[in-house]
């Protein structure tokens, strides 16, 4: 078996060729091996940029390589599940981007899909991979703040371009998709359980038809959760965990930086001032490296892939609910 996972590339999306890709190259495990655009020049210019050794003009092209071992999806929201189904049929692993799909009953529809093709279809929530959340888990099974009970977070940047595709509905752009979705799986993630019921606010723009603004009230068995996300706020992220003992502040939770250290808060709230406050200083890394790394390794070693199908389509029943939510103004039950 190859030591690299051989990755293929379906589009020349701004998230990949930025972010994820040369990324992934500097991987221990993986190398970009491919890369397809509807535009044939187009993937040439990326490939040669980033040093990728082939261009394909379609992604037909690009699934029927045999040379391609998996396949990572950045296309648009509404293209993530087609499009993983074609890999899968093609006997590509997918690494796909969040959020996996535009509803649960299509996130679903990829159980039948995977379990019949045999391949790893995983979710691209890069987090789950950083240190610093690694770090988190092991502070709340320990016990460092006593049992959680409560999650807030903040997720805003801003961005009102009608020809960008996060401000297009059809595309599943708006706030709830593109970025609340960390804040689900952060809460998830620290809860380890599914939300019983949600309630969700939605403030749409009049214009381009997206939810600029979206809070959300999760209420979970051992406790609540709550976020705002934003597409036309200020820019700020901002996670804080609170248990019965003390808290726990990731300052930077969702889009850490690649070319600086990451800090955590540990709070034992002995005073209000903070001084009670220690700091955990993580070193300089990239998690999309790591992210990468971590589903090559699932495919060579059968080791877990970060984050599973189950738990892809189990973060889009919470986003459905809270649609289903604001849409009717009443609590939605999962």
């Amino acid at each position: 078996m190859n030591k690299k996972i051989r990755w293929g590339v379906l589009s020349t999306a701004n998230i990949g060729v930025k972010k994820v890709l040369p990324a992934m190259q500097r991987g221990q495990l993986s190398t970009v091996a491919a890369i397809a655009s509807r535009d044939l020049a187009r993937a040439r210019t990326i490939a040669a940029q980033l040093n990728i050794p082939t261009a394909y003009g379609s992604y037909e092209e690009l699934l029927a390589d045999p040379n391609i071992d998996a396949i990572y999806n950045p296309l648009p929201n509404q293209l993530h599940v087609p499009w993983t189904i074609r890999a899968a049929e093609a006997g590509k692993h997918v690494l796909c981007e969040k959020p996996l799909s535009m509803t649960l009953a299509e996130a679903q529809s990829l159980l039948a899909v995977r379990d019949r093709t045999g391949v790893l279809i995983g979710e691209a929530f890069m987090i789950r991979s950083h240190p610093q959340w690694l770090r988190l888990r092991t502070l709340l099974d320990e016990g460092r703040i006593g049992p959680l009970r409560s999650i807030a977070a903040f997720f805003s940047y801003f961005n009102n371009d009608p020809a960008n595709i996060r401000n297009q509905p059809e595309t599943g752009g708006g706030a709830l998709y593109d970025i609340g979705c960390y804040c689900i799986q952060a809460a998830r993630t620290a809860f380890q359980q599914e939300p019983t019921r949600v309630a969700g606010l939605i403030d749409r723009d009049p214009q381009l038809g997206t939810d600029r603004l979206t809070s959300a009230l999760l209420d979970f068995p051992a406790g609540h959760a709550i976020f705002t996300c934003s597409t036309q706020l200020v820019p700020h992220q901002r996670v804080h965990f609170y248990g019965t003992k003390g808290r726990i502040e990731i300052e930077i939770p969702f889009n850490a930086p690649p070319d600086r250290p990451t800090r955590l808060f540990i709070d034992d709230g002995r005073d209000i001032f903070g001084s009670g406050i220690e700091t955990e200083t993580f070193p300089t890394t990239d998690q999309y490296t790591l992210q990468g790394d971590a589903f090559s390794r699932a495919i060579l070693e059968g080791t877990p892939i970060p984050v599973s199908l189950e738990e892809a389509i189990a973060n889009m029943a919470v986003i459905d609910a809270i649609f289903a939510s604001a849409q009717s103004n009443q609590w939605k039950a999962l």
